[in-house]
């Protein structure tokens, strides 16, 4: 009898490491600041764009997407449109419905929601609607925790942020910012999804990338593709790029790019936005353990 339970003990443990302990399978991330409802657009306002904007998400097939610049009625119709995803996001002027979002949405088959939360990129994160440094207006970072269901042991942080157009202090800061909150995630997996308003090798980029021999280093995840590295993604519905890359996807060591690119289409010269969205394949460096 002893001997039958020990085996039975045995088994239990083999299904439980045959799911929990196993390395994830790849995900896809998407960034897309969605350019917000502007009633002065014309031809290019939101409702002249809005399945573009919903073809281009599903085309994707992204498993976590980050968007910028959506106002509470954009969120409510995306959320309608994108039933297979689950939704996390607040308005910048108050913490719920005032103001652009930065919202997520991440995919209910690969992910269960764990936690949630927002904060602000100022001296005062805590407070709903500050402004930091030289910044022109509020703006609010959202995060989600999922874990995946592929791997329940395993879970994953993503972070979706905006930074400030104008303030450049205030873009260094909010840099540091995230920097610290990724370290206070020691090794857990983390990606970085967000409007930067600055191109790569900016210094809140390299806030963000430096001492690369440390885990909580991030990593942008166009850096080893160079036709995607150089590219612009602010275009101004032209279709032509006026400055570097400032959309970015940004991954913590834990993770690694496995492909990555920058969402040019067009639709008989339209365009889904004034930005181009950029999307990611990524997967896990080694082995997760049980203690991510």
């Amino acid at each position: 009898m002893r001997r039958n339970v020990v085996w039975v003990a045995l088994l239990v443990m083999v299904g439980v490491c045959g799911t929990g302990c196993m390395t994830p399978k790849p995900f896809r991330a998407l960034s897309f600041n969605i350019r917000y409802d502007n009633p002065d657009d014309g031809p290019n306002g939101w409702e002249h764009r809005r399945d573009l904007v919903v073809e281009t998400i599903v085309d994707q097939e992204a498993d976590v997407i980050g968007l910028q610049e959506a106002l509470a009625p954009q969120v409510t119709e995306l959320c309608a449109a994108l039933p297979d995803y689950g939704f996390v996001g607040a308005g910048r002027e108050d913490g719920f419905a005032r103001g652009e979002y930065v919202p997520i949405f991440y995919s209910k088959d690969r992910f269960l929601l764990v936690d949630e939360g927002h904060f602000w990129l100022s001296d005062y994160p805590e407070r709903a609607g500050s402004v930091g440094w030289d910044a022109s207006l509020p703006r609010v970072v959202t995060w989600v925790q999922l874990r995946f269901k592929d791997a329940p042991l395993v879970q994953l942080r993503v972070v979706n942020v905006h930074f400030d157009h104008r303030g450049k202090r205030a873009r260094l800061e909010s840099a540091k910012l995230i920097r610290r909150l990724v370290e206070s995630l020691g090794g857990m997996p983390v990606v970085v999804l967000g409007d930067f308003n600055c191109a790569p090798g900016s210094a809140p980029y390299r806030t963000m990338t430096e001492d690369r021999q440390n885990l909580t280093a991030l990593v942008d995840a166009a850096a080893t593709f160079k036709t995607v590295k150089k590219a612009g993604t602010y275009h101004g519905f032209t279709g032509r790029p006026s400055r570097g890359r400032i959309d970015w996807i940004m991954l913590n060591r834990r993770l690694e790019s496995l492909s990555a690119e920058v969402d040019r289409r067009e639709w008989e010269g339209r365009y889904p936005s004034d930005h181009f969205p950029v999307a990611a394949t990524i997967g896990f460096r080694a082995p997760v353990g049980s203690h991510y």
